[in-house]
């Protein structure tokens, strides 16, 4: 005797189903939201924590699997959407789902570079990508992407406004004081100047929908840094360093300014990690020490992301304007493991914020 299949069983057998990043079932989540049974087809509606590109396909697959096993000869269709960002409270970016501060205690550990691969490796997954080069001194991103010779497009609104929209290449959209400022002027700029330059990158920039927007911060952690961390409403942060123990003592400090600013550490990158060259595939050389992003991961209770190797094709990526990522390479399997990794992560922390926000309503 066949058991007939209806709505309520077929939510009830789904609700078990545990979301791979975030270790809870549909249920707890409140993710399921309608089941609809037509005939011999099952659709499913889900309603998921933002960002969900990097989660749909398992969960798509453990309901299909499910379905196949409590309603066999039945067709299924899964339907995904993102519980809304809450951003309501922002005076800036508002369109933006999530902003995320790329940091470096020091200069010369690759920040920048990591910057623009992690975005190409965000791009490629099919969501909307900006990066914010916030480095007046030393704007790299320009050169990253291959646009150095093109300025903003800039429009003057009917109240006196100027709005600037951000250059554009391979769908992910980049501001940059390069995009104003030769190397030279941008060397001398100062104080006042500085806080009117900043204010138009942040206020001024027209974004337009984005899920994610890369804040390359300038190196450091002084007075500039502070300020900007403080003026931009981050989800979260990522350090980039390299294994040498100077460059870990200034982690240690970015870390302890972002505590400061009550910003969230989502991960540590470790770059030029290792060097293997290219006829001894095998072969791991640690240049510049080994473990230290690691070890000094573990001793804060930060996510270590992974490590980047030492690599002449991300050079030639970098001075060419084309991030590595966008080749089929070892290097580029590396970075998208690694945001593969910081995605979960925010994941988790959007989940964390959504839930104390239910629990200060609840109370």
């Amino acid at each position: 005797m066949s058991i007939e299949v209806t709505e309520d069983i077929v939510k009830q057998e789904l609700s078990g189903i545990a979301d791979p990043d975030l270790g809870h079932t549909l249920y707890d989540l409140d993710a399921i939201k309608q089941v609809r049974i037509d005939g011999k087809l099952i659709e499913v509606f889900l309603e998921l924590v933002q960002p969900i590109q990097w989660s749909v396909q398992k969960i798509n697959d453990a309901c299909v699997n499910v379905i196949n096993s409590i309603a066999p000869g039945f067709d299924s269709e899964i339907s995904f959407s993102e519980k809304p960002a809450n951003n309501s409270d922002r005076q800036i970016l508002k369109n933006v789902k999530n902003i995320i501060a790329v940091a470096s205690g020091k200069g010369g550990v690759g920040k920048s570079a990591v910057t623009s691969n992690l975005a190409a490796a965000l791009s490629l997954m099919g969501v909307k990508v900006g990066v914010l080069d916030g480095d007046v001194y030393g704007p790299s991103q320009p050169t990253m992407f291959g646009i150095e010779k093109q300025p903003f497009n800039a429009v003057e609104q009917p109240d006196g406004k100027v709005i600037a929209y951000p250059n554009e290449k391979y769908d992910i959209k980049v501001a940059s004081m390069g995009f104003i400022l030769d190397r030279d002027e941008a060397a001398i700029v100062r104080g006042p100047m500085l806080a009117s330059y900043f204010s138009m990158l942040f206020e001024q920039i027209e974004w337009g929908p984005l899920d994610f927007l890369l804040f390359d911060l300038p190196p450091g952690t002084g007075d500039i840094q502070l300020t900007l961390t403080q003026k931009i409403p981050l989800t979260g942060a990522v350090i980039v360093t390299t294994p040498q123990e100077i460059s870990l003592a200034d982690v240690r400090r970015s870390i302890a300014m972002f505590k400061r600013v009550n910003v969230d550490i989502l991960g540590i990158i470790e770059n030029m990690s290792y060097f293997t060259p290219p006829d001894m595939p095998d072969k791991k050389y640690h240049i510049f020490g080994q473990g230290g992003g690691k070890n000094v991961a573990k001793e804060n209770d930060i996510k270590f992301l992974g490590e980047v190797p030492l690599d002449i094709l991300m050079r030639e990526g970098n001075d060419s304007g084309k991030p590595i990522v966008f080749e089929n390479n070892a290097q580029s399997t590396v970075f998208r493991n690694i945001t593969t990794k910081l995605v979960s992560e925010i994941r988790l922390l959007n989940y964390s914020k959504m839930e104390s926000v239910d629990t200060q309503i609840s109370i």
